[in-house]
């Protein structure tokens, strides 16, 4: 009984929690529709809410009838990357972990075992690490590419390359602190900075615009899915 008690807590505590993204996506996308008014700034952190709510809530979307039809509960795709205490936490816990779990046994573990031999364990690490994001780097121009049919700019790689940078660096900084350095509020602003890069070819193409336009379509269906009714 206790089992299934905690059960019931944590799904009625996991549907609130996509209740209250919802309703966040929500308040983005109508800001958005005033994007000529807003400063760029404040526009770099929409789009970055817009793609963290929006993922979510597709995947609990599409999670959500695997669960009621096969009793299956797939695994979160994010740990409420918000709370990051540091970059290092934010990509290998926090952010896309069906992108982690993929990566860190195909290129950051082989990668690392490789180098350990030649450079030693800490930097045989690093090498682990900056391989895992330029790999990813070249999925996300993959993807970009696939999207909007451009030949690459690779502002995107650039994006993976300085995470990979500065992730490495902060590595080898914890690592010298003995304080085990927490780096929390470095970690978004850095993250909201250096989206620029991401989104650039996004914001360029004018494809913003039309992703706003999908996710509205989005938000409609949820909304006349579940069985209560918004007014916003």
């Amino acid at each position: 009984m206790k089992n299934n008690k905690n059960l019931t807590e944590k799904g009625l505590k996991s549907t609130r929690n996509y209740f209250i993204k919802f309703l966040l996506l929500v308040l983005v996308i109508k800001i958005g529709d005033y994007r000529q008014s807003l400063h760029p700034d404040l526009l770099l952190a929409l789009y970055s809410c817009h793609v963290y709510f929006s993922i979510e809530i597709v995947l609990a979307i599409l999670a959500a009838p695997v669960l009621a039809i096969f009793g299956i509960e797939t695994e979160p795709q994010f740990n409420e990357p918000y709370l990051a205490t540091s970059l290092q936490d934010f990509w290998g816990k926090r952010w896309n972990l069906m992108a982690t779990n993929i990566l860190r046994p195909t290129i950051y573990i082989p990668i690392q075992n490789i180098c350990k031999g030649m450079v030693g364990a800490e930097c045989a690490k690093l090498a682990g690490v900056m391989a895992t994001f330029l790999v990813s780097g070249l999925m996300h121009e993959l993807i970009y590419f696939y999207v909007t049919h451009l030949l690459p700019t690779w502002e995107v790689m650039w994006y993976f390359v300085l995470q990979g940078v500065y992730t490495s660096i902060e590595i080898v900084v914890k690592k010298a602190s003995s304080d085990r350095l927490q780096l929390r509020f470095m970690t978004i602003p850095f993250l909201l900075v250096t989206n620029r890069l991401f989104f650039a070819q996004i914001i360029r193409n004018g494809m913003e615009s039309k992703l706003n336009e999908d996710y509205s379509v989005l938000v409609e269906f949820v909304k006349g899915a579940v069985p209560w009714s918004f007014s916003f």
